[in-house]
């Protein structure tokens, strides 16, 4: 996807020129999104709506692209969760954003290059937004401190910061929440935690950092990396992810990637997918521990693999290539007389490949 990293630094020259494109925001929740839309409305001196894909329908955008027409002023349209919408309501935006009628500003937590409709992200700038760093939660946590009359303990400071996981909303709601319920005037680790109840991690079992981790966690057991790999493993466990999916990845993985360096990789593979469908969690958490670091330290090799993707590379190329006389079934008399299976031998060195692929060497 083109610039899709828009910068800060030349946001702020067009703004400083007096244009403000269509965009769209993607980062994790909590990072900014909703409050760097709000600023820029203000800094531009525009009208500004405020929406979720969530529960808004197409009805209310296009009573707000209507009342933009018809506004003198300058409009910003700020869609949430803009991956809510379905292609038919993102079409619908096309025209306003095309002729200008509204700036429209989406905001997303998905990868919007799968998210939302070519058309629609060919007409914005995508402004990549990140996690918010422990110094700039420290600052947040500042002033939400001054404004609950409050203070933290050391130790009840790197509790809510580890519990907020680079998410300004979590970290002040569970500051609100410890603060709540005690009298207290400071705050310390054992308040923070009963607030938090249990830390939330950033996982989407359908979205960007569902298929990141995943990756992670195959490209660790590739490199022989057990640390890694078990880490991952228990990062998805914990976020909830489905033990069958990972256990079914681990099986394409003893084959892919071990193959035929150690063909029991596939047997113990197999053996994990069975015991999680029997035992489900939380006791497959071993089995899966168990098959992670047996994959993750097991010989690699690829050659079974590649063979095959060289084979269907061929078979994409030529089509269905005749297949040698001399190896077809010959159930009838018929097939017989016209040479189906004709000077077939059982142990022959000659290649069976069709003529055109005659002593190709796939693996």
């Amino acid at each position: 996807m083109k610039d899709i990293e828009w910068t800060f630094s030349l946001q702020r020259k067009l703004l400083e020129s007096g244009f403000l494109p269509s965009m769209i925001f993607w980062g994790p929740p909590g990072c900014g999104k909703t409050t760097l839309a709000e600023i820029l409305a203000t800094l531009t001196n525009s009208f500004f709506e405020s929406h979720s894909a969530v529960t808004s329908t197409l009805a209310d955008v296009r009573h707000v692209i209507k009342e933009a027409g018809e506004r003198k002023s300058r409009t910003i349209l700020f869609l949430d969760e803009i991956h809510r919408f379905n292609k038919a309501q993102q079409d619908a935006l096309l025209p306003a954003v095309e002729h200008g009628t509204i700036i429209f500003i989406g905001a997303t937590t998905e990868n919007p290059s799968f998210e939302v409709i070519s058309p629609l992200l060919s007409r914005c700038r995508v402004l990549v937004l990140s996690a918010l760093s422990e110094d700039e939660l420290k600052e947040i946590l500042t002033r939400g401190l001054h404004y609950v009359k409050k203070t933290v303990t050391k130790e009840a400071e790197v509790a809510l910061l580890l519990f907020s996981n680079g998410d300004a909303r979590q970290l002040l709601t569970i500051l609100e929440i410890a603060s709540s319920v005690t009298k207290k005037k400071e705050l310390d680790k054992k308040d923070i935690e009963e607030a938090a109840q249990k830390k939330t991690l950033q996982y989407d079992t359908k979205g960007d950092e569902h298929y990141n981790t995943i990756s992670a966690f195959i490209k660790s057991m590739r490199r022989s990396d057990v640390d890694a790999a078990l880490y991952y493993l228990a990062r998805m466990v914990a976020s909830g992810e489905d033990p069958i999916f990972i256990a079914r990845r681990m099986v394409v993985f003893a084959s892919e990637d071990v193959g035929m360096a150690q063909p029991t990789a596939l047997v113990v593979a197999n053996s994990v997918f069975q015991a999680c469908q029997q035992i489900g969690l939380p006791e497959c958490q071993e089995n899966l521990a168990h098959g992670v670091v047996y994959l993750s330290l097991a010989k690699k090799d690829r050659h079974a693999y590649d063979a095959y993707i060289k084979a269907l590379s061929d078979v994409e190329t030529y089509g269905n290539l005749p297949i040698p006389m001399s190896i077809r079934n010959a159930p009838t008399q018929l097939m017989k007389d016209l040479g189906y299976g004709k000077g077939y031998q059982r142990y022959s060195q000659e290649s069976f490949l069709p003529d055109a692929l005659k002593n190709k060497k796939y693996y």
